[in-house]
């Protein structure tokens, strides 16, 4: 059993923990909040630009070559700003992850350790009780781990078609510029 030495400690390191994440998640929004004003201005101004040039078009033919030399470049700040956008949310996802697994890995420490302590100290006769617990136990574990697994494959999953249909966007926006 835990003394309130012990359960004090547990929970100044759970309340440190929490803090430490949400900072984490404090610079996310920080950085995403950067990024999005940096993609408003440069829109701002981009679109100030190409008002101007559709304003100044002689004839359809221009304003439409005009559009179509646009595609590429948004295209290509469409796929920047989802890179960016990646790599904000793989950061905190891996500081996430880090932390969770420490978690993780600390709970079941405390949680096997009280289980040896019940087991040493249960009655005469509870021997098969206690290792059909400790099975489950292990098997809730194993299972645990799986799910897990399974989480970072999809996202893994999830990151490579992102990136394969930006380039395939980005390949048709190309042809059709060059068309």
């Amino acid at each position: 059993m835990l003394n309130t030495q012990e359960f004090a400690a547990t929970q100044k390191a759970n309340f440190e923990t929490l803090m430490g994440m949400t900072a984490k998640a404090f610079e996310g929004v920080e950085q995403f909040a950067a990024l999005n004003m940096q993609v408003v201005k440069a829109s701002l101004d981009e679109a100030t630009e190409n008002g101007r040039a559709a304003l100044s078009a002689k004839d359809p033919q221009a304003f439409f070559a005009l559009q179509a030399s646009l595609l590429q470049p948004n295209a290509d700040k469409a796929t920047a700003y989802g890179k960016q956008v990646s790599s904000i949310v793989a950061g905190f996802k891996a500081d996430f992850d880090k932390v969770t697994g420490q978690q993780t890995a600390a709970a079941q420490s405390a949680f096997n350790s009280l289980i040896e302590t019940a087991s040493k100290n249960a009655p005469a006769g509870s021997d098969n009780g206690m290792a059909m617990f400790k099975s489950a136990m292990a098997n809730a574990n194993s299972a645990f781990e799986t799910l897990q697994k399974a989480g970072r494959q999809a996202a893994e999953t999830a990151e490579a078609n992102f990136a394969a249909v930006t380039s395939q966007v980005t390949k048709a926006t190309a042809k059709a510029k060059r068309a």
